[in-house]
């Protein structure tokens, strides 16, 4: 077996053990690796899965193939803490369609998706959601070489769209009706308020 049994969860000798592992011994579920374990990721609220379906949704009408468009189905390996992410939505390369053809983790000694979403959830400055989403995970994926990375925040009412460049990003804001300008695609016609009121419930 690839990790030591445990009476509430599975608990890993290693990192490098827990890649190893194959899906089947892996629990079901969403998990992060955070030193040894895997620990629960909370499910998202419907108005946040809302709005990953609604990305995937306009990507796949731009002629996006549907196998690169991921909501909220990639584990990524990053530096820090925890040692993996699964993003709300990301863009894959057609190679990783090859490379993670055993199990679905894009590894650091593969490329990086060209694209990653990030929807937060409610919480002020001071919340683990805010500092989650607007500095650690930044940090984390700007490492790994993720060309783009979006903050979408619905009680903020903004988009923020970060561009990689020396190894942080350079985010710029929408809000309303302003248009999304993304270096990924950019030819997309859609704007905040159209994101936003994808996750809401009326």
């Amino acid at each position: 077996m690839a990790f030591i049994s445990s009476s509430t969860k599975p608990r890993f000798a290693s990192f490098e053990a827990y890649l190893a592992a194959e899906p089947s011994e892996l629990p079901e579920g969403t998990y992060e690796y955070w030193d040894g374990e895997l620990i629960p990721v909370m499910s998202e609220s419907i108005g946040n899965d809302s709005i990953a379906n609604f990305m995937f949704a306009i990507l796949l009408g731009m002629g996006i193939p549907i196998q690169l468009l991921r909501p909220g189905k990639i584990e990524i390996e990053v530096p820090g803490r925890p040692r993996t992410r699964i993003p709300d939505f990301l863009l894959l390369e057609e190679i990783h369609l090859t490379l993670l053809n055993r199990r679905a983790t894009i590894t650091r000694d593969m490329p990086p998706p060209p694209l990653i979403m990030e929807v937060v959830s409610p919480g002020d400055e001071n919340s683990e959601n805010y500092k989650r989403d607007y500095d650690v995970k930044p940090e984390q994926y700007a490492a790994i070489a993720v060309p783009e990375y979006w903050i979408i925040d619905p009680d903020r009412e903004w988009v923020k769209v970060g561009r990689l460049n020396n190894s942080s990003y350079q985010f710029e804001t929408f809000r309303a009706e302003e248009q999304i300008i993304s270096p990924t695609f950019p030819d997309l016609n859609l704007t905040t308020a159209q994101i936003l009121n994808a996750g809401r419930s009326s």
